[in-house]
């Protein structure tokens, strides 16, 4: 029986070794600039009870249980058990780190500022952008009690100086605030705001004409109302500025709950008059169409979008979450930021916009002369690697050319010869330029040192 070529699981990327490359880069610079705003680094188990995580939102379609195979031979069911003993693949990493500050509180320091990468699974359809399995990267303020507001600004400041370090197109943060929605709609004396801002969070999939019928027809909400919701949506600041605070009062709606979320939106987009500075690669704007499908947000919320592919959606998300982690006791509100690594990478990936100078970290490739003096070239190889250079020795003792060229196909811009008499020379196969050098001195440049990722305006076909 002829083998069959195994075919690809639709919404489970995995990378090639250069893309990897670029994914590694990223995650490095996510971590430095983490660690630089003093956020430490945690992780969370994959897996969380299914009655927490169906608790938090509309995810039930999102979900993947989990459970053993011997388990379902036994029961002979694939859906049995109770809700609360199944265990699901957790989502996002919010939920879980809530799970974790509650499990941890007594020894953790509050305010606990804490960053975490890990992979998160969901049951979406597949499509540009959007994946079954991809890799998230959030950074967290959480305190016992209560939450100062100022980290509300403070986040987008960090997320405005990783951009800063990557070769990403520009980002605009869109910022809005719940209460704010959730006060206007009260005003309006609407019954479910939460139904409401599940359809206005629509408007970026959609069509306004369609999320009016929908919040008519489908909620239950009045004509005039409805207006009035989405001329809300409607309303934009530019960076730094907070005249929309009198364009929302301009629409006549009155309520407590409303003021106090104009408030708080004034103070970050105030608070965020800094961010990026005179760069326009990362803008912080208000904009009172964003809502946020999850039911744990309270108050500001973030939405992220790359200029140029705005059709990918938001690539880092969050906001403000005042009860997700209560003990009875002790509530622990937090903000938070999620990047979506996979999300916002895979795109530039595929059209060839964002790239490696090579697929391998190997900077020397060491040339072996025959098998006999192959421990010579592993002698060398250790010694450059001592000095952490990254080095890899010959597979075979081919000719010196056909070595030569299969650095040339990985892209390794040194080839080391160790010669009969014990030195060495070593080549730089672009320029062809060798000259003598000792293993114990020598270093490449530092753009050779490693991998350099790069945007380019050539995409590939």
């Amino acid at each position: 029986m002829a083998a069959r070529t195994p075919r690809p699981l639709s919404g489970f990327p995995e990378l090639l070794p250069g893309e990897r490359v670029v994914e590694e880069h990223v995650l490095d610079v996510l971590r430095e600039v983490f660690e630089l705003h003093g956020f430490a680094g945690v992780e969370t188990r994959a897996v969380e009870p299914l009655s927490v995580l169906l608790r938090k939102g509309e995810i039930d379609k999102e979900v993947y249980a989990v459970r053993r195979l011997a388990e379902v031979a036994e029961d002979g069911a694939t859906d049995g058990g109770a809700t609360d003993d199944v265990l699901a693949l957790h989502y996002d990493l919010t939920v879980p780190f809530a799970r974790y500050v509650l499990e941890n509180a007594g020894k953790l320091s509050f305010p606990f500022r804490r960053y975490q990468i890990q992979k998160v699974w969901r049951g979406e359809r597949p499509q540009e952008g959007r994946f079954r399995e991809f890799r998230q990267a959030d950074v967290d303020v959480v305190d016992a009690g209560s939450l100062a507001p100022h980290h509300e600004a403070e986040l987008p400041q960090v997320m405005a100086d990783v951009f800063a370090r990557l070769p990403l197109p520009p980002v605009v943060m869109q910022v809005n605030n719940r209460r704010l929605v959730e006060g206007f709609y009260r005003g309006l004396g609407l019954d479910d705001p939460a139904a409401v801002m599940r359809e206005v969070d629509k408007l970026d999939k959609s069509t306004p004409a369609r999320v009016r019928a929908s919040l008519v027809d489908g909620v239950g909400v009045g004509e005039r109302e409805a207006d009035a919701c989405l001329a809300l949506a409607t309303l934009t600041g530019a960076p730094g500025r907070t005249d929309f605070v009198e364009q929302v009062r301009g629409l006549g709606v009155r309520d407590e709950l409303l003021d106090q979320g104009l408030d708080e939106l004034a103070a970050v987009v105030a608070g965020t008059r800094a961010v990026g500075g005179d760069d326009e690669r990362f803008r912080v704007v208000a904009d009172l169409s964003i809502t946020r499908g999850l039911d744990y947000y309270t108050g500001t919320v973030y939405e992220a979008r790359m200029t140029g592919f705005e059709h990918l959606g938001s690539v880092c998300s969050g906001g403000r979450y005042d009860a997700l982690a209560d003990d009875g006791r002790t509530t622990y509100p937090g903000v938070g930021l999620s990047l979506g690594v996979t999300r916002t990478l895979l795109p530039l990936l595929q059209r060839g916009l964002l790239r490696a100078s090579r697929p391998t970290p190997t900077a020397v490739l060491v040339a072996v002369t025959d098998e006999e003096h192959r421990a010579a070239s592993s002698a060398a190889a250790s010694a450059l690697r001592a000095r952490g250079v990254a080095t890899e020795v010959a597979p075979s003792a081919a000719r010196f050319g056909k070595q030569i060229r299969f650095a040339d196909r990985r892209s390794i811009p040194f080839v080391w010869f160790v010669q009969e008499d014990g030195t060495s020379e070593v080549k730089d196969i672009r320029s062809g330029e060798q000259v003598v050098a000792d293993p114990t001195t020598w270093l490449p440049p530092a753009e050779d040192a490693r991998p350099r990722v790069s945007w380019t305006d050539e995409p590939t076909a």
